[in-house]
C-alpha cells in the first residue's frame, strides 16, 4: 500500500492516455493528485480507480478546458494553496495536414492549449514554487519537438516551442540558485487518442499506421525514469524507439559577450 507523502502532483490532460497512466503511477508512489481535463466522467472514473487501490490518498479533479488560456489562470488560482511538488503539463493534441489545407480554427485551439496554457501554468508554478525543495516541472513535448515530421509542420513547431522553453528553464533556475528542476519528456508514437484527433477520424489503427509504438503505460514509466534522474530531457528516438535520458539538446548562449547585459 502506498504511503501518503502529503505532497500533490498536478497532471493536466489526465482523462486518457499518458496523463491517465501517469496519474496511476504517481498514486502508486503515494502522491496526492490534482487531475484536470475536460471530461468529468473520465476523471471521476480515474479517481475511483485510484482510491479503490490507495484509499489514503487525496485525489482532486478539476474539470476545465485549457484550450481557453484564461482557464489556465483560473485553474492555478484554485490549486496554488496546496503543497504542490510536481506539475506535469500533459494536455495537448496534434494535427496532421499540410499547412495550406489545415483547419485554422483547430490550429488556433491547438496553439492555445499546447503553447499558451502550458506557458502560463509553467510560469505560475515556477514563480511560486521555484525555491521549494524537491519540486519538479515536467512538460510533455514530442519526438516531433526535435524533428520536423511531414504533414505535421505546425504541430512540430508548437512542440519545438515546448522543448526549447522547457530546456531553457533548467539553465535559468540553476543560474538563479533555485531548487526546482524543469524537465521535458518527448515521446514518439504512442497509442492514445492522439491519432484520431490529429487526423480527424473516429478510428485509428496504430498497428497499421506505425507498426512500432509505445503504450501510454510505457511512456508513464519513461516519465518516472526522467523524474528520478538529474537529466533535463527524456527523449524517445523515433527511429529505434529507445528511450534516452539526455542533457538539454538545444544550444545555450550562456554568458556570451553578445548577449544583453541585464542588471540583477
Amino acid at each position: 500500500m502506498a504511503q501518503n507523502t502529503g505532497n500533490y502532483t498536478v497532471i493536466t490532460g489526465a482523462s486518457s492516455g499518458i496523463g491517465y497512466e501517469t496519474a496511476k503511477a504517481f498514486a502508486e508512489r503515494g502522491s496526492n493528485l490534482i487531475l484536470t481535463a475536460r471530461r468529468k466522467d473520465r476523471l471521476e472514473a480515474l479517481r475511483q480507480e485510484i482510491l479503490s487501490r490507495y484509499p489514503s490518498l487525496d485525489v482532486i479533479i478539476k474539470v476545465t478546458d485549457l484550450s481557453i488560456p484564461d482557464n489556465a489562470f483560473l485553474l492555478y488560482e484554485e490549486v496554488k494553496a496546496y503543497p504542490l511538488q510536481t506539475w506535469i503539463n500533459n494536455a495537448g493534441f496534434g494535427n496532421y495536414n499540410t499547412v495550406c489545407h489545415q483547419d485554422l480554427n483547430k490550429i488556433r485551439q491547438m496553439l492555445h492549449l499546447n503553447i499558451e496554457s502550458l506557458t502560463i501554468l509553467s510560469s505560475l508554478f515556477v514563480r511560486d514554487f521555484k525555491d521549494v525543495e524537491g519540486t519538479q516541472l515536467i512538460n510533455i513535448s514530442s519526438a516531433g519537438g526535435y524533428t520536423i515530421v511531414p504533414a505535421a509542420v505546425t504541430y512540430c513547431a508548437a512542440k519545438f516551442y515546448v522543448s526549447a522553453f522547457t530546456e531553457g528553464l533548467p539553465w535559468e533556475l540553476k543560474e538563479n540558485g533555485c531548487k526546482m528542476q524543469a524537465k521535458v519528456l518527448a515521446p514518439a508514437a504512442t497509442k492514445t487518442e492522439f491519432g484520431k484527433i490529429a487526423n480527424d477520424v473516429t478510428e485509428y489503427d496504430y498497428d497499421k499506421t506505425f507498426g512500432t509504438y509505445h503504450t501510454s503505460a510505457q511512456v508513464a514509466e519513461f516519465l518516472l525514469e526522467l523524474y528520478d534522474s538529474s537529466k533535463a530531457a527524456g527523449v524517445v528516438n523515433r527511429e529505434n524507439f529507445m528511450f534516452e535520458l539526455k542533457e538539454p539538446q538545444f544550444d545555450y548562449a550562456g554568458n556570451l559577450n553578445h548577449n544583453q547585459n541585464i542588471e540583477k
